[in-house]
């Protein structure tokens, strides 16, 4: 029952709320949402205060509205970029299935990234026959910069066939100056929503029987329009007996309802039912099956279809009677009477509930409720499975909520710990990544493989350009099996490794199964990578056919995934650059690499971009490819084991007889080292001076210059970096 259940709560984000059985015909506010799609404006901006009844007119226009419209009901994981996209893509979907098909790969792919998704969404748009109305409830929870700075870039390029409605308790910071004065915006807002009393009357419904005008004009004066004060009013008129009094006593403001619930509204309930739909609070939205294991009870379905029925502040998110809601006004007021008179029974409703969403297969869900419980220990538990999940759909924002919440409170554990590490490697905190890492393996607890870490070890070794770290991980994931078992992101690590330190062969096989494994696991960026490091390794082959057709392989499959921005891309770019005819292309490639290149943090990608980008630019005339070389230099000098990143600079940099060159390595030893020298070559890789060489070998610093003299001049190169890439080349390392 539950994972069906579940998805169907799912989909209730997709669509309108189902109007009140007596929805309130406001047409002249509906008239603005139709003056609106009639001009073809591109945005029409609902704003008021919370109960201002801005979701029920919007949603009652929407049903009777004859054109395609697409509903989303935000919640606060919506503003974390990754999932904000997903979900709009997902309303669409409800309205236009065929864009939804084309659009959802490339949302997917570009992990919230607005560049990508915005132009596209465009494009599909203005494909349309039809116009198309997107809704966007309860935007305020909308807290990202992020997402405004995309929303606000999708209002200005939006083509004709679309208007944008947004439904918020507070303006969003858009320029709403500048579209104002463009003719670019209608607006709703509180003063707009007020109830007049004709309208009050209908809202009223029976609890108005028997009111004359002046006690209605009163109500409303004293409500000051306000829905969801006369909603609450209407609730206890049906039960007073002197309208007169209750009209001259109400106070329907906002400050005063909280007091106005309790001594009133839940005052009149009888305990048990009181008790349920205080307790009830603690859900955003409610089943019959989620409330009677939350709240103990065994009649929940038929309870929250009777609530609904005679209670304006449920609402039914379906048709069918599943999934409910009570009013967002409504819930906050219900969860500030729980605190008073329920507080210690807190706890434990938010660990039924996450009990629930664990069965049902949902541990995502699950965690937020433990978490509200104080129940550490059981939430990092289930981040083993969550935590992957969110880093692998680019939910960066949503992972370091969670992480931050669980920190707040103690020490996080091992995995926790290394899924923070993964936040600070992603957005270039390297130092803090490495300290999370080794806090991780210290930590590990005996049943979880040592495998799990090591992602993250070979990738943050890669990112500050140490080769040969990665490379010492990549050889203990072959040693343990794991490149055949392990899971995807492990396989593409350790090929990527591989490519870097120049072993073709072994990130060719490890690459191939990255690329199965990858496809499987529906893991479009590590897949995307595991192609950018096959275009690499078959460009330090010297192949430039093959090295050609692999980076044509690895772009076409980014740009039909939603990466066509993806700064990881950009070591393929400048590959297509180098090995492609000269002229316009090739300039406008080696740009385009270079600039989605800076938008990283990592070394070695920078460094390898740098060099050919300025190496395509040079060829092409430019002098500002030798300030390109010139970058290169300084960066890979930052690197302590740049792998082929520095031959790959030195060949170019002496073609073109630019500063800092060397002659790159010949095809074969001039002669065998000897075992002394081995000795020595073994710690070249390591960040120790030739002096403590010496002392860990137990010999002179002077010998130890002479062996390296030596390793020099039989490995054909004239620097200690081209010695450690000559020698792993050649499996000496």
């Amino acid at each position: 029952m539950g994972e069906r259940s579940y998805s169907n709560l799912a989909a209730t984000k997709l669509r309108p709320p189902v109007p009140p059985a007596h929805l309130v015909d406001r047409a002249r506010l509906g008239a603005v949402l139709d003056e609106a799609d009639a001009a073809k404006l591109p945005l029409v901006l609902v704003s008021a205060p919370a109960g201002s009844g801005k979701s029920s007119l919007v949603a009652g226009w929407a049903a009777d509205h004859e054109g395609a419209l697409a509903w989303l009901q935000l919640e606060e994981s919506d503003a974390d970029p990754a999932r904000f996209w997903v979900s709009v893509t997902a309303a669409i979907g409800h309205a236009e299935p065929e864009i939804a098909a084309r659009l959802d790969p490339l949302v997917a792919g570009a992990l919230g990234a607005g560049e990508v998704v915005v132009p596209a969404l465009v494009n599909e748009i203005e494909s349309l026959t039809d116009r198309l109305i997107v809704v966007l409830d309860d935007y305020h929870l909308i807290d990202e910069s992020e997402v405004h700075r995309d929303m606000e870039r999708l209002i200005d390029l939006c083509p004709p066939k679309l208007t944008l409605v947004l439904i918020t308790r507070a303006d969003p910071p858009f320029r709403l100056g500048r579209m104002r004065v463009r003719g670019r915006v209608r607006e709703i807002r509180g003063s707009d929503l007020r109830f007049e009393v004709s309208e009050a009357v209908a809202l009223l419904g029976s609890a108005a029987t028997g009111m004359d005008a002046q006690r209605l004009d009163e109500l409303c004066e004293r409500t000051e329009g306000w829905a969801a004060g006369l909603v609450l009013a209407g609730l206890s008129l049906e039960r007073t007996d002197d309208t007169d009094r209750f009209v001259r006593t109400f106070r329907g403001d906002d400050q005063l309802v909280a007091g106005y619930l309790a001594d009133e509204l839940l005052a009149a309930l009888d305990a048990d039912e009181r008790l349920r739909m205080v307790e009830a609070a603690v859900l955003h939205r409610l089943s019959g099956p989620l409330l009677d294991a939350v709240t103990g009870s065994g009649d929940g379905v038929r309870w929250l279809d009777g609530l609904a029925a005679r209670n304006q502040l449920v609402i039914r998110l379906d048709n069918v009677g599943e999934w409910y809601r009570y009013h967002h006004l409504f819930r906050d007021l219900l969860l500030l009477e729980a605190q008073r008179s329920i507080p210690d029974r807190l706890p434990g409703l938010h660990r039924r509930a996450a009990a629930w969403f664990e069965t049902s297969g949902h541990p995502a869900a699950a965690v937020d409720h433990l978490l509200a419980a104080g129940d550490r220990e059981h939430a990092m538990h289930l981040m083993r499975s969550v935590g992957p999940d969110l880093l692998g759909n680019g939910q960066l924002k949503t992972l370091r909520n969670v992480l931050e919440r669980l920190s707040a409170e103690g020490e996080l554990d091992a995995i926790c710990s290394a899924l923070s590490g993964w936040d600070h490697y992603l957005t270039g905190r390297y130092d803090e990544a490495q300290r999370l890492l080794d806090r991780a393996t210290a930590m590990l607890p005996a049943d979880v493989n040592p495998m799990r870490l090591m992602p993250l070890r070979i990738n943050l070794a890669l990112g500050t350009g140490d080769v040969g770290t990665a490379l010492v991980g990549a050889r203990d994931v072959v040693a343990a099996g794991e490149v055949e078992t392990g899971v995807s992101e492990l396989t593409t690590a350790t090929g990527a490794a591989f490519a870097w330190a120049g072993l073709s062969e072994e990130a060719r096989t490890a690459l191939s199964l990255a690329l199965v494994r990858t496809q499987a696991e529906s893991r479009t960026t590590a897949h995307a990578m595991a192609l950018v490091a096959g275009a690499v390794v078959e460009f330090h082959g010297a192949d430039s056919a093959s090295a050609h057709a692999a980076a044509q392989r690895a772009l076409h499959f980014a740009s039909t995934s939603g990466l066509g921005e993806y700064h990881g891309i950009a070591p393929a770019v400048a590959i297509r650059a180098a090995t492609g005819p000269s002229g316009d292309a090739a300039t406008n490639d080696a740009e385009h690499a270079v600039a989605l290149a800076r938008r990283a943090t990592t070394k070695l990608g920078l460094v390898f971009v740098l060099s050919l980008a300025g190496d395509v630019l040079v060829r092409e005339g430019r002098e500002d490819g030798r300030a390109l070389l010139d970058e290169a230099h300084r960066t890979i000098d930052t690197c302590v084991d740049p792998g082929i990143a520095r031959p790959t600079l030195e060949r170019i940099a002496a073609r073109h007889r630019v500063g800092r060159s060397r002659s790159a390595p010949a095809a074969g030893l001039v002669e065998q080292l000897s075992e002394r020298e081995m000795a020595v070559l073994r710690y070249l890789p390591s960040e120790l001076s030739l002096p403590e060489i010496a002392r860990e070998l137990y010999v002179s610093p002077n010998t130890v210059k002479t062996q390296c003299s030596a390793i020099y001049r039989k490995l054909a190169v004239t620097s200690r970096h081209a010695a450690v890439q000559a020698a792993r080349e050649r499996h000496l390392l």
